[in-house]
């Protein structure tokens, strides 16, 4: 990774850059990751792992109820929250600037929560302080996300895209790996929170807000535009539509991962025991070439001006390895549909970002639209636990990675109804926005 102020990451000014002060570009890739890995290690480590245990501790037999319990409302204020926090910092008019301040101010918030949490004694003490953990740091991932279309010029925008997928990959795994380190349960809460202040301190630190980022915005925000921090009309904007549905696609087929650990001992008669070992072999298997293939696909997207075939490709290989998981013979079958899993997922993170920077109507409203982006990346998490029973019921683990797969095969296609990058405006393809529309109605996004 080339350093913050490396000149091979600069660019010129954009129409999302201010024109009299850009920034630059390496400095901005450099604070969303850093930004980003924070706020995932302080949330992703206690989903996987912190939060279970101090349930047993607290809720002995009860705690796969509570865990629920307390996961599900949480995942429902991150719902709300980053689209309210995208919002509220497309507003911002704070001299610090609109983006640092909910990095900074999320960051903190949630982080000085995960250092109260381990001393909860109740599982309603817990998912109040978790769902107060979700809220703060959405805000703070919903700033972070803005930064791409404020300060990245369009040429730039795969690199950057490549390069912030890291935060998701390495995040939960250097977060597991440096709890695992330390044997009080109490100090692995504070190692969560510490990591989210360095990430939010660190990220604010090198960033800068443009002087157009500060620029106040002086209408009244009403009731009816707050209203609409939840949705935007895909008739008016059909480009922004496709894109949210390609997203939610193809993450649906990505999320299969989620029941690698059932099928393993349902499918296989793997002992629980032996499980943890065989999940994290694939999960650190997959997460590497995720991460490898994101770096390095997003500077190759930039250079040859294409990003279309990508989540073609994307699609493609992530229904392959759906297809090996549902008629895999054996354990190192599995394992090994991780490797086209990655590639797929590595492909599709390298230029998600940036393309979904392209139809954007609006980017003074980049914070608020991204967080409704966002969406199309967290409902499958929530969607894919509660049909998979009932796939699984009907046909087998087959009937779910069969399903998924063709989610990933008509994420692919859709992404031909978007413009490839220079084309936006060619009305062979969905448009940014409908004019006729645009015509009659007021231009929200």
């Amino acid at each position: 990774m080339a350093a913050p102020d490396s000149p091979a990451l600069e660019g010129p000014a954009d129409p999302a850059v201010d024109p009299v002060t850009p920034a630059r570009i390496g400095r901005v890739v450099v604070g969303m990751l850093t930004s980003s890995i924070g706020a995932l290690i302080a949330l992703i480590t206690p989903i996987q792992l912190l939060l279970t245990l101090h349930l047993v501790d607290i809720a002995g037999q009860g705690a796969a109820a509570a865990f629920g319990v307390v996961t599900g409302l949480g995942a429902l204020v991150a719902l709300f929250a980053n689209p309210i926090g995208g919002r509220l910092s497309d507003r911002t008019a704070a001299r610090f600037g609109r983006r640092r301040t909910w990095i900074l101010t999320g960051g903190l918030i949630g982080s000085a929560i995960l250092f109260v949490l381990p001393i909860t004694s109740e599982v309603w003490q817990v998912a109040l302080l978790w769902c107060f953990v979700q809220g703060a740091f959405n805000f703070q991932q919903a700033a972070t996300n803005a930064l791409l279309a404020d300060q990245v010029p369009e040429r730039r925008r795969g690199t950057a895209s490549g390069i912030g997928a890291l935060g998701g990959t390495l995040g939960p795994l250097v977060g597991l790996t440096a709890v695992s380190l330390v044997q009080d349960p109490t100090w692995q809460w504070y190692i969560a929170g510490i990591a989210g202040v360095v990430g939010c301190v660190v990220a604010v630190l090198i960033l800068r807000d443009p002087a157009k980022a500060r620029a106040p915005r002086t209408e009244r925000m009403s009731l009816l535009e707050l209203s609409k921090t939840f949705w935007f009309n895909p008739a008016q904007f059909p480009a922004l539509g496709f894109a949210w549905l390609i997203r939610f696609l193809l993450t649906t087929a990505y999320v299969s991962s989620t029941y690698n650990a059932l099928l393993l001992i349902d499918h296989f008669g793997v002992a629980p025991a032996e499980v943890a070992g065989i999940v994290l072999t694939i999960s650190v298997v997959g997460t590497l070439i995720t991460a490898v293939v994101a770096v390095v696909g997003g500077p190759i997207s930039d250079r040859v001006g294409r990003q279309k075939p990508f989540v073609i490709a994307s699609g493609v290989l992530l229904a392959v390895a759906l297809i090996m998981m549902a008629f895999a013979p054996s354990v190192g079958f599995v394992i090994a549909a991780a490797v086209p899993l990655g590639i797929g997922g590595g492909l599709f993170f390298a230029i998600d970002l940036a393309m979904c920077v392209r139809m954007l109507p609006n980017m003074d409203d980049a914070g608020k639209d991204f967080a409704i982006l966002n969406i199309a990346n967290t409902l499958p998490q929530s969607i894919v636990p509660f049909i998979a029973p009932g796939l699984i019921a009907l046909g087998g683990y087959p009937a779910l990675y069969l399903t998924l797969a063709v989610a990933g095969l008509v994420g692919a296609g859709l992404v031909l109804r978007l413009p490839e990058i220079g084309k936006e405006g060619d009305p062979r393809w969905a448009q940014i926005r409908r004019s006729d529309l645009v015509a009659a109605t007021p231009a929200e996004s």
